[in-house]
């Protein structure tokens, strides 16, 4: 089947096999190997990306039900490009340890402070709730989100 989607700023056009996940579909036709797969049942978060500006797991979605959507992926955020603020925090507090959930968390943190721009520490935990971290314990990562929450710097930063 064919689709065409918006992935970061970027219209691509593909032929896919219908049963394609859209994980797949990023890290292996278009080689952005940011989105993480974990669990491959939308239960880690890994896979986490922003869908026509909503987070969604990758892993539960096919590529062709996202068919003229606009994709963003952790490469997305600031392409080459310096750190983010909300990168910068995470490096400053060490919310990334080994790195592998960091893109998928990244991904609904944006979603949160997009939806609400000074969320309480409550809030933050919520959303970390739909997120597997085995190394960070959450604490680094709750007080880098609130870091650059309390900071008045856009969590996303300008982009190019």
């Amino acid at each position: 089947m064919d689709v065409e989607l918006t992935v970061n700023g970027r219209r691509v056009q593909e032929d896919v096999d219908p049963r394609l996940l859209l994980s797949d579909f990023l890290r292996h036709t278009l080689g952005l190997t940011g989105t993480h797969v974990g669990c491959e049942h939308g239960v880690c978060g890994a896979c986490t990306v922003r869908i026509d500006g909503a987070a969604a797991r990758s892993c539960l979605v096919l590529a062709v039900q996202a068919d003229g959507a606009s994709v963003e992926t952790v490469e997305g955020i600031a392409g080459r490009g310096p750190l983010t603020p909300l990168q910068e925090s995470f490096r400053r507090h060490h919310a990334l340890q080994c790195g592998f959930c960091t893109p998928g968390i990244l991904m609904a943190v944006l979603d949160l402070v997009e939806e609400i721009p000074n969320p309480t520490s409550e809030q933050v935990v919520d959303v970390l709730s739909g997120q597997l971290c085995r190394c960070t314990g959450y604490g680094p990562i709750i007080d880098a989100v609130m870091d650059v929450c309390s900071s008045g710097a856009d969590p996303e930063g300008s982009r190019a």
